[in-house]
C-alpha cells in the first residue's frame, strides 16, 4: 500500500489521482476532510482507507505493507501565525512518520518548499548539507517549519544515523492545477481569477516596490501539479535515494504572464489594473524564485516540465472552464 498525507488537498489529491491512474488502488488516504468540501477532491478515487492524522501512526503500526509515505500533509499557509500549531502539524508530525519510516524500512517523500529560501539571497541550489541549509533564512513560519525538517535529515544523513532508504524532500515552487479550489486566498492566481475574468472584469495584481521590477513583472516559478505527479510516480519506483530536489519548471515568469495566459486562453482582452499591496506583506515578499533544477536531472528525471500558456490552457480548458472542475 500507498500512504498520503495531506492526501484529500490540492496536491496530495492530485498524488492519489496519478496512482490510481497508474492502476494503484492500493492507496490509504490520512487527511481531514473538514467543512470546504475537500472530499470532492476523492470523489473520483478509490481508496483503501481513510485515516485521521491523529490516528495515523497506530494505524500504520498494524499494517505491514506499507510501501511509501507520500507525505504531503501540512499547515500550507503562508500567512500562518500561530507558532506551535504550525510546529505541531509541519515539523514534529514529520519527525514522527521519519522514525516510522526508518525503522521499517519504508519509502519516504515528503514536501518541502521553496518558501525555506527566503528572498532567495542564497540562490536556490537543493543540496542537501547542513553547511548549506544553515545560509537560508525563510520569510514566514510555514517556511520556517520545513527549514527545520530538512536540517533534521542533512543532520541524520552526516552523521551517519539510518534514514529511510528512499528520503526525499520536494521543494514545491508555485504549484497550481485542479483541486485547490478549497485554499480560499492560498489559491493560485489562475484558480482565485478565473471567474472574474470570465465575466469580463478587471482583476488585480501587486504593484512593485522595487525599481527593477515594472509592476506585475515579479517572477515566480510557476509549475503545473500534473508535473509533479510525473515526478513523485517516477521517484516511486526507484529503490534508494535521499536528497532534497527542487520541483518547478526551471524558468521565472511574470504574473502578468500568469494571469495573462487566462485571458489569452479564453479569448478575451487583458484588464488588469495594479494596486497596492498591504504593509504587512511587504517586508516578507519574495520578487523572484527560479527553481534549479539540474540535480533532479541528474538524479535521472529528463521530463521537462510543460510550458506555462499551454499548462494554464489545459488548466481552463479541461477543468476550470469545464462541467466538473474536480480532477
Amino acid at each position: 500500500m500507498i500512504v498520503v498525507t495531506g492526501g484529500a488537498g490540492f496536491i496530495g489529491s492530485n498524488i492519489v489521482a496519478a496512482l490510481n491512474d497508474a492502476g494503484r488502488t492500493d492507496v490509504v488516504v490520512c487527511d481531514t476532510l473538514g467543512l470546504e468540501g475537500k472530499w470532492q477532491n476523492l470523489r473520483k478515487r478509490t481508496l483503501q482507507d481513510i485515516v485521521p492524522p491523529r490516528e495515523l501512526l497506530a494505524w500504520l503500526d498494524q499494517h505491514r505493507d506499507i510501501e511509501a509515505v507520500v507525505h504531503m500533509g501540512a499547515n500550507s499557509s503562508t500567512l500562518a501565525v500561530d507558532g506551535d500549531e504550525v510546529i505541531e502539524s509541519n515539523f514534529r508530525a514529520s519527525l514522527q512518520l521519519l522514525d516510522w519510516c526508518t525503522a521499517r524500512g519504508v519509502k519516504l517523500i515528503y514536501a518541502s518548499s521553496a518558501a525555506t529560501y527566503g528572498g532567495g539571497e542564497q540562490g536556490f541550489d537543493d543540496d542537501l548539507t547542513l553547511n548549506h541549509l544553515q545560509t537560508l533564512r525563510p520569510l514566514n513560519l510555514y517556511g520556517w517549519s520545513k527549514h527545520l525538517f530538512d536540517q533534521v535529515v542533512a543532520t541524520r544523513r552526516e552523521n551517519g544515523q539510518a534514514l529511510p532508504p528512499l528520503c526525499v524532500g520536494l521543494k514545491f515552487f508555485n504549484v497550481f492545477g485542479p483541486n485547490e479550489y478549497h485554499k480560499g486566498s492560498m489559491m493560485s492566481l489562475v484558480s482565485k481569477y478565473f471567474g472574474a475574468i470570465r465575466r469580463g472584469e478587471t482583476v488585480d495584481l501587486f504593484r512593485s516596490y522595487r525599481p527593477e521590477f515594472a509592476d506585475g513583472e515579479q517572477l515566480r516559478d510557476f509549475i503545473y501539479v500534473a508535473d509533479i505527479n510525473h515526478v513523485v510516480l517516477w521517484l516511486l519506483d526507484k529503490t534508494a535515494y535521499v536528497g532534497l530536489l527542487n520541483l518547478g519548471s526551471g524558468k521565472a515568469r511574470s504574473f502578468l504572464d500568469l494571469v495573462g495566459a487566462v485571458f489569452d486562453t479564453l479569448g478575451l482582452e487583458r484588464r488588469i489594473r495594479f494596486v497596492e499591496m498591504p504593509d504587512a506583506m511587504r517586508a516578507r515578499y519574495q520578487y523572484f524564485t527560479e527553481a534549479d533544477v539540474s540535480r533532479l536531472r541528474a538524479a535521472g528525471y529528463n521530463r521537462p516540465a510543460m510550458e506555462l500558456e499551454a499548462a494554464v490552457g489545459h488548466f481552463v480548458g479541461k477543468h476550470l472552464d469545464a462541467a466538473d472542475q474536480y480532477r
